[in-house]
């Protein structure tokens, strides 16, 4: 079985806000973490060629070590602190960008962005030093709460932009806050996208499903030893073991909440 840490990162900055403060590393600790996985050999993959390699596309193969660094939301400090440091190490990464939060929007400025986010302009110049850039929705709802027909112009609007804007296809996607369902994994595969993230928690694995590929979250209380220990898959259940118990019972939540929208609908 081919194992793959998949790294969930959010803002990167040393003066975080409130909302993104949880989520937030500084960088110097991302600066600290990027230089362990070269110094212990990890290769360094965007999504999107992990999902080739384990496709064997092309002849591809996965690396004996592969790791992939994903950034969430599209947050300008991807491209003042977190760029930089991928460059010094020379990793590749994916930024899943939310289409509706960039902050040259204009007329498709879409929900609420929680800091500064990055420009179309930046999106593109981190695309050209070979940045995967992926969708991450056009408004960053719960996908799996909307009405159908809600969650197709979310994921279609959100794609269209991004390979307008970018000028490459986009063919990865992450769900805001991780959530998805049956229903959402269909449209995701019906909207043109072969791979797409949730978090989970947990080691990937070439046995998971493609359209729910987890990952590990990477964070302000995310000390060193617990990265080393996580990336190298030793112990992940207990580092993780809160947020996975939340995760799961949110679902249930998620679940209720939704079916209970189709009733009322339906009245």
């Amino acid at each position: 079985m081919i194992r793959v840490p998949i790294l969930m990162y959010h803002s990167v900055t040393d003066t975080p806000n409130d909302e993104t403060r949880p989520h937030s590393v500084r960088p110097s600790d991302l600066a600290e973490q990027l230089a362990y996985l070269k110094e212990s050999g990890f290769t360094p993959l965007a999504l999107g060629d992990l999902v080739a390699a384990l496709n064997k596309i092309d002849g591809r193969t996965v690396p004996e070590k592969p790791i992939v660094v994903t950034f969430d939301d599209g947050y300008a400090d991807f491209h003042s602190h977190a760029l930089p440091l991928l460059e010094r190490y020379s990793f590749p990464a994916t930024v899943f960008l939310t289409s509706g939060w960039v902050s040259d929007a204009g007329g498709d400025s879409a929900g609420r962005s929680l800091d500064d986010m990055l420009s179309w302009g930046q999106a593109r110049e981190a695309a050209q030093t070979g940045i995967e850039i992926g969708g991450h929705s056009h408004s960053h709802p719960q996908l799996d709460q909307l009405r159908t027909e809600d969650l197709r112009q979310e994921l279609r609007r959100n794609k269209g932009l991004l390979e307008e804007k970018i000028g490459a296809p986009v063919a990865t996607m992450a769900y805001p806050y991780g959530y998805s369902s049956a229903r959402v994994r269909r449209e995701v595969r019906k909207a043109g996208y072969f791979a797409a993230c949730a978090v989970s928690n947990t080691i990937a694995a070439d046995r998971h499903d493609m359209l729910a590929i987890p990952r590990l979250t990477v964070g302000k209380g995310t000390t060193i030893n617990m990265f080393k220990r996580a990336v190298e898959g030793t112990a992940v259940p207990l580092i993780y073991l809160r947020e996975r118990i939340l995760t799961k019972g949110y679902a249930v939540v998620r679940r209720t909440r939704y079916g209970l929208q189709r009733v009322r609908r339906n009245v």
